[in-house]
Order: C-alpha cells, then structure tokens, then sequence
C-alpha cells in the first residue's frame, strides 16, 4: 500500500503540479490556488488516456505551459488557461462548462488559443498562413493569448527530440521564422533567446554541437580576461554612492552562429562572445554609470546606442555601449534601471505580473499600437500568403530615427525612403508627395533615410500616386495605401473604358447608348447577376465580358432586329476604338513590337488587363487571331499625346565614341535613351539594339534617317518584334 502510493506521488504530472502550486504560492492568493487546483483536475480527467510522443501523460503538457508562465508570475486567469488550453480542441469539455466553471475570460482566452490550431486547409502552407492571420486577431483582443502560445512553443521545442528529423526541422523553422520574432517584437527577450536556442539544435545540431565545444574550450582561454574586466568594473563602482549590480553573460549559441555565417569568421575571430549588464535605481544613474565606465575603458566610437532616450518599438530600455577591454579584447555593455530590466526579460507580460508600472503599462501600449497598425493594414485582403508576407516585413524590423522640420521624432523601419516617411506623418501627405528636402537638400523621393536626419515633404495638389514607389517602399502602411489608391484608380479607369467601349460598338450601328431605357437596362443587369452599370463597365474594361456581345444583348432585348449586329464573324468587334496613348492603367501598348502613333494597329481583349495595342503585323498578332482571341479594331485618335518607346537595331563599326556619338543625336532629336542591348559583338563591329522614345512615326523615321547618314552606321532598321 504504502509503496502504491510512492508510486502515484512521483508520476511526472504530480510532480509538475506540485512545482507549479509551489511557484504559484509567492504570490497568489488561497482561493485562487483553489481555482488553479480546479483547473488541473478538470484537465486531467478530461485528457485521461491521452499520451504524448514521448509516452507520457498529455497532462505534462499543459501543467509544463502553465509552469512556464508562473516563473513569470502572471495572472491567475493566465494559469488556468494554460493547464486547459487543450480540453476544446482535444476533449468533449465545451466553452460553455469552462465560463460556467470558471469564468467568461478564463473561457475566452483557451477558446482564443485552440482556435490556432484547427487545421481544415489544403495544404500545411495555407494552414499555418491562416492560423498566423487568426492568432493576430485573437492577440489584438487580449494579448495573454500569444503569452500562452509563446510557452506551448517552447514547450513543445524543449520536447521536440521525440520527433523525425523532417517534422523537427520544419516546426524548429516555423519557429525561427515566425514565434521567436514574435517574443522579440513583443520585448519577451528569454522567450526569443530560448526558442532560437533550441530550434537551432532541431535544425543544425551538428553546427551547435561545434559551437558549444569552442565556447567550452574558450572559457578557460578568456577566463583571465572576463575575471579582469569584472574586478576593473566592481572597483570603479565602489567609489560611487549609488547601488548597482553587475553581472556578465555568455551570449547565446544562435546569435553567435548568426554573426559567424553573417560576417564570414570563424569562431576565434569572434571576441563579443561575453557581455555586462549594469543595473542601477534610476534613470539618471544609468547616465552617470555610463560616464564612469567610459573613464574606466575607451569606448569604441558609433556603438553608443541611447535606448532609454529613444526606446524601441517592443518598449525595450537601456544604454549600450561597446568598449575597448583589456587585450584589446571589445567588452558589450548594458546599463539600465531594475524596472527596466524586468521589462526587458519579460516585456508584455510584465504587465501582468503583480505590480504593474508605467514602464510595463508602456510596454503593452507599444505592442497593442503594433497590432492595430498591422490589422489596419490587412482589412481590405483576404489573403492569408499576404499577410504571412507583411508580417515577416514587420517582425524584423531595424529601426531608424528622423526628424520632421518642426522637430518631430518620426520612427522608420531601416532602408526607409522619403516616401514610407510621407505616409508615415500621414497618409494624405504621401498621396499629394512631389519632392523632398533631406537636410535642406533637395533629394530623389527613392532616397534612402538614415537615422539623424530631418525631412521635409513638399506636396501638390497635381501630384499624383506612382505605381513605381511600390518598387522601393519598405513600410506596410505606405505599401498599403499605394495598393488601395491602384486598385481604386485602376477602376475607375475600367469604367471610363468599359463605357467608351459599349458606345463605340452602339455607335458603329448608328445607335446611342443612353438610349437604352433604365427598366431595359436593369432587366439585363438582373438576369446576368451584376450589381450595377459601374460593375458592367468595369467588367468590359476590365476585358472580362465582350462589348459586342452585351451591345447585341440590350439591342434585341429591346426588339429593334433591323439595328442587329452581325456576330457571324465570331469574336471580333465591329466598332473603333480610339487610342490617345496608354491611357490610364487599362490601355497598355505591346512591349512585343512596341506601337507607336502612326502605325496600324489592333486591339485584344485580355481579362483583368483591358485592352492591349499591338502592331498589326505583330507576330503575335497572328497567334491571336488564329486562338480566337477577343480581338477589336483600334486607331490612333487625331491627336495624341506624349512619348512612345521604340527599338531600333543598329550595326556600328567598333571605333572609339561612337556610341557617346548616336547619343548626341537622340538627345539632339528630344529622343530619351531607356535601354541599350548589345545582340553580338566582333573584331570590327557590333550589333545593338536601343530603346529610345519618340513622339510618332514621323519623329522615328527623322532620326533614323540622321543616323543612317553617319560613317560609323553600317545598318540601321526598326524591329518588328
């Protein structure tokens, strides 16, 4: 009997529970001891007969999760959802028993975190897309819901051996990518140290296992200098009156191995393996510490960072300072206050623990901002690859520091350019952007920011939105805004388009069509399922539905047979079009043979583009007309306006400046150069081909003909194709 019950007290659950009861008796009340007890034995009868990977009781799961968060000291709440975080996706225990047992947050919050991990996708890449996209809306609600999460991860990664290498190195992946970044982001420093630790050994345990015998070997080698470094540090600080505390550290593992592959170097060339914190009362005391340790040692200039001054966006305090040690060895400082320091280790959870501050108040303000900016940036996408996307833009962010004229502090992700900054002061300064001083100095919008500078957007009331700052931006919000103001702009333009393109097939009969009666019009709209007229026009500017056809459609419906179009000849439509140039965003000139006013052309209905303008002895074209594409006639209106690119080949001689040469020419003829090709090259000649823009065809034949006349032109010929 008494051997028995030996045996029950050390299962590995009793064992955990009752660890995990004695951490929570610091600082939690009876009754709510009582709660967590209830907790536990809810869990356990429910997940009785369940095992893990590693053969023992599921139970070691959730009470080794809500173990996690009591060395952290959260709210009870906190505590109970971890040990239960399970019962609803894995038992029959519903929502309704858990608010009815507990209460309505302790339901929410395991309802919040079982919702992550129902998998109903096609594929592992949706399903992990998706579960990211729903874990950032439940967060946004309660942010314990990623605390919870953040220690099932680690958990599960301190457990991961049981598994095949193939699922160890995906989840170990999953991990560096997404939840280690996330515990950054969110200020939980020893979360991200730990999961990047252990997820670097599920993927590269061989690379680790050499890492961790050098390190080895080098603490006796670099013992004398760390000793010297901390005795030199102790002793400067005694002569000052305020207390501190100093302590040094082994970076960890991953952090070394990511400055070895970043850097090219190998481990004896890495000296920073060591670092110092410094933790003092008060703010001001970080700043004298900082000044007695820059007498006790040389600092090495440009590694002052003032993290207190300006902190980072996770709420992350301190000072850091790199000095110049003994040996010439580089010695990592940290100074902060106490308060600081838990905020650091711990970040949004600190607003939990029992004393909350308004450093840990901050904290979670911080990271609630980060979330509402992410959300805002996602309402109008569906895509959950998207978000996955924006939010790896977002979890590495280096962060740079610029100035607005009126001395502003605007905060940037690194590789900022002049245009996130726009759309960072506002998003209607960065739609109406036309120019930039940087320093007072006029500058490119694609310019480059860095930290210490102040900016200055000039805006306009004719700017216009440029689909190019997409190629450069770097921000989500001005990625965001960009997009909208496109996709906006795009259809409207498919209106105009579509509205143009139904007049012109009406017309070529003799008909108008505002003619056609709005109860008429309305039955058709009905009957094909389209919304509105503006969803029609944009269907047929789009391309995605035939003028022609829907032209038929409303003529015979309104019984006028004599005005009939004759669709015989299948798909191609008996109207004009008129090109002005590449107008808007759904006329777009064939970059194939490259039409320019003058020549004949032809139109081709491409869906979700509009309308493309080749050459009518395109290649192209022929292949076309010969897979029944939609295809409608098309001519350059009367006037047109602006510059057209063209390719020319030429077959020069190889003399010296002859290209500087032909560029005299095209710039003499108000000819832009866009690309030079070089097709193939000899002793004596070469053959190039140029794209340059011209106004028409007149203007290309003119400066084909000033060309030809050079003694260095062998040939000269416009390609077709």
């Amino acid at each position: 009997m008494e051997a028995d019950k030996q045996n029950e007290i050390e299962l590995p659950q009793e064992v955990l529970l009752a660890e995990l009861m004695s951490t929570l008796k610091e600082y939690l009340t009876a009754s709510q001891l009582q709660q967590v007890e209830q907790a536990y034995q809810l869990a356990s009868d429910a997940h009785q007969g369940q095992y893990r990977l590693s053969g023992e009781d599921y139970i070691c799961h959730p009470v080794s999760v809500a173990l996690i968060l009591a060395r952290m000291k959260l709210d009870v709440d906190c505590i109970m959802a971890a040990i239960m975080h399970d019962l609803l996706e894995d038992t029959e225990t519903t929502f309704d028993d858990l608010a009815r047992l507990f209460n309505d947050d302790v339901a929410g919050l395991v309802d919040a975190v079982s919702k992550l991990t129902k998998i109903n996708f096609k594929t592992r890449e949706e399903a992990q897309a998706e579960n990211m996209r729903k874990m950032f809306l439940a967060m946004a609600k309660d942010l314990r819901v990623i605390i919870i999460k953040l220690a099932d991860r680690l958990h599960n990664m301190r457990t991961i051996s049981v598994m095949k290498p193939a699922s160890r190195r995906r989840i170990a992946k999953e991990t560096l990518d997404i939840y280690a970044p996330i515990a950054h982001r969110l200020g939980m420093h020893e979360f991200r140290l730990e999961l990047e630790d252990l997820s670097f050994e599920a993927m590269f345990p061989y690379r680790k296992s050499i890492i961790t015998k050098s390190i080895k070997a080098a603490r006796g080698n670099r013992k004398e200098v760390v000793d010297k470094v901390e005795k030199l540090l102790i002793e400067g600080f005694l002569n000052t009156k305020f207390p501190g505390l100093i302590s040094g550290r082994e970076k960890n593992l991953y952090s070394i191995y990511l400055k070895m592959k970043r850097q090219g170097i190998a481990f004896n060339e890495v000296f920073d393996v060591y670092a110092f914190r410094v933790i003092v009362e008060t703010t001001e005391q970080c700043y004298q510490a900082l000044g007695i340790l820059h007498n006790l040692f040389k600092p090495v200039p440009g590694k002052f960072k003032d993290y207190i001054a300006l902190p980072k966006s996770n709420g992350y305090q301190s000072l850091h300072t790199v000095l110049v040690g003994p040996f010439g060895v580089p010695i990592e400082l940290q100074i902060r206050t106490v308060e600081m320091d838990r905020v650091a280790e711990s970040g949004i959870a600190a607003h939990w623990l029992y004393k909350t501050t308004d450093v840990a108040h901050d904290a979670q303000v911080r990271a609630h901002e980060w979330l509402r900016n992410l959300l805002e940036t996602q309402k109008g996408s569906d895509d959950s690859f998207e978000f996955i996307d924006t939010l790896k833009v977002d979890l590495f962010p280096t962060e740079i520091f610029v100035f607005s004229p009126k001395g502003k502090i605007v905060k940037l992700p690194k590789g900022s350019t002049a245009v996130d900054f726009a759309f960072a002061v506002h998003t209607d300064i960065g739609m109406a952007c036309a120019g930039v001083k940087i320093n007072r100095i006029m500058e490119p919008l694609h310019t480059v920011l860095r930290n210490g500078q102040t900016v200055e957007i000039m805006t306009s009331d004719f700017a216009v939105c440029n689909p190019n700052w997409l190629n450069f931006v770097v921000t989500n919000k001005a990625r965001h805004a960009i997009r909208n103001h496109l996709k906006e702009f795009k259809e409207r333009d498919a209106i105009t388009l579509g509205g143009q393109l139904l007049n012109a097939e009406f017309k070529s009969i003799g008909l108008n069509f505002d003619d056609v009666a709005p109860e008429q019009l309305q039955t058709f709209l009905d009957e094909q399922q389209i919304g509105s007229l503006d969803a029609l026009l944009m269907d047929l500017g789009f391309g995605n539905r035939m003028p022609l056809l829907v032209a038929q459609h409303l003529i015979m419906s309104a019984g006028d047979e004599d005005s009939s179009i004759d669709i015989a000849k299948g798909k191609q439509s008996t109207a004009t079009l008129n090109i002005h140039g590449a107008d808007g965003m759904l006329i777009n000139l064939g970059t194939c043979c490259r039409p320019i006013p003058g020549d004949k052309i032809i139109g081709f209905f491409s869906p979700g583009r509009g309308v493309v303008v080749h050459r009518v002895h395109c290649k192209n074209t022929r292949e076309y007309k010969r897979k029944h594409k939609n295809w409608l006639n098309v001519q350059w209106a009367n006037i047109v306006e602006g510059e057209f690119s063209s390719d020319i080949g030429l077959e020069l001689k190889n003399e010296r400046g002859v290209l500087a040469e032909i560029a005299s020419i095209f710039s003499s003829y108000d000819c832009n150069i866009e690309n030079i090709k070089i097709a193939s090259r000899s002793e004596d000649a070469s053959s190039d081909i140029f794209t340059i823009t011209v106004r028409d065809r007149k203007h290309l034949a003119r400066v084909m003909r000033r060309l030809r006349g050079l003694a260095s032109v062998i040939k000269i010929f416009r390609i077709r194709n």
